[in-house]
């Protein structure tokens, strides 16, 4: 189910999480601190599933691991809709990969993170964007797929900045081992100066760099749109968000 006019005040946002627990982590938190609220009872009801075991995504898209996500994935989504949840965000941009089987599943919303994060790109009269993500995400081409769908131009690393990409996710926040910055600029300068007007951080480990190097809009977070939308979807107006300005 993909109606996305839920604006019901007795909501229950259901988070898909664990994939990674940081980042889910810091999609609750995001969430909390951009609504509106003067007290407990004001905030959105939420109910975070951080399944951290689920079998890595990038591996299995790319065949180097015959461990099936979705099945885990789509059980838990299930298992939120079962507990109340009335619309469902995923806290994973490479989980995105499997959208359809878990979208299919339940009979709830499911945000999209593709889907919101390219269509607020084409909202900034944004005509290029460039894709900081997984390999898998990028193997994946859900970006790439929905940028074709909006009319977006959409470049991705070549090989060497990929694998910087890689090195950051896996071997420094996956980690939590401090990010080498210079090695982040690198992979990021290759396609601003390839014509990328905005640079999509199309991974939620990304999203933990944004936060703590304080990065600026020019690194648009997925994570930061999922958290708009879904404080909208939960019948509140979101506050505090930098990613509408035009000309970061």
């Amino acid at each position: 189910m993909n109606d996305m006019s839920v604006s019901n005040p007795k909501t229950l946002l259901g988070i898909l999480g664990g994939v990674g627990p940081l980042s889910s982590a810091y999609l609750y938190e995001m969430i909390t601190s951009h609504t509106p609220a003067e007290n407990d009872q004001e905030h959105i009801d939420i109910i975070l599933c951080s399944r951290a075991s689920t079998p890595d995504r990038t591996a299995f898209i790319l065949k180097e691991s015959d461990e099936d996500p979705s099945e885990l994935l789509v059980g838990d989504a299930k298992r939120l809709v079962a507990f109340g949840a009335t619309h469902l965000a995923i806290a994973c941009n490479t989980a995105h990969y499997f959208y359809d089987r878990i979208n299919e599943a339940v009979d709830v919303p499911v945000l999209n993170i593709m889907h919101e994060t390219v269509e607020t790109v084409t909202k900034l009269g944004v005509s290029k964007v460039g894709i900081l993500a997984t390999k898998g995400t990028i193997h994946a081409r859900v970006y790439q797929d929905m940028c074709d769908k909006f009319g977006i131009a959409c470049i991705c690393p070549d090989e060497v900045n990929q694998q910087r990409v890689m090195d950051i996710i896996y071997r420094s926040v996956k980690s939590g081992k401090p990010v080498n910055m210079g090695e982040f600029f690198k992979a990021a300068d290759s396609l601003r100066e390839r014509g990328c007007e905005r640079l999509i951080l199309g991974c939620t480990e990304l999203s933990i760099v944004k936060k703590e190097q304080k990065l600026g809009p020019y690194f648009l977070d997925a994570l930061e749109v999922l958290a708009y939308r879904a404080i909208q979807m939960s019948g509140k107006e979101p506050i505090g968000f930098d990613f509408t300005e035009r000309n970061p």
